[in-house]
């Protein structure tokens, strides 16, 4: 089980991800922006996050730099969601430190093994 902090500004793909995540044993952490996600993350303590690109106020870049000014979170990785489907949009995310992102819409069957690559192992 991972503790999974996911940033998303839509409502229904936050409780579909959310949803997805529970349902698979794990405990997910959901917030609606960047701002939020910097209040909660220290205290969350996340195993991983999965971070809306496109998002008002505060984008996902903002957002992941931020969250890279926590110290306990110096070697979680970070995945990107996003619709961002351009030439060059891929190499973009992970030249921002991204370990890799999860393009939308989310399809709930392929989500768990997109996941999988980003979670810390099963402890015993």
């Amino acid at each position: 089980m991972a503790r999974v902090l996911v940033v998303e500004d839509n409502r229904d793909n936050l409780e579909l991800m959310t949803f997805l995540l529970g349902a698979l044993g794990h405990d997910p952490i959901g917030v609606m922006s960047g701002m939020r996600a910097v209040e909660v993350a220290e205290g969350a303590r996340p195993d991983v996050v999965l971070l809306d690109i496109q998002m008002p106020e505060m984008d996902g870049f903002e957002t992941a730099r931020a969250l890279r000014e926590i110290p306990s979170l110096d070697d979680v990785p970070f995945v990107a969601v996003t619709a961002l489907a351009m030439a060059g949009d891929r190499e973009m995310i992970l030249d921002a430190g991204f370990a890799g992102y999860i393009a939308k819409p989310i399809e709930p069957a392929r989500l768990p093994g997109q996941l999988a690559a980003f979670l810390p192992p099963v402890r015993s």
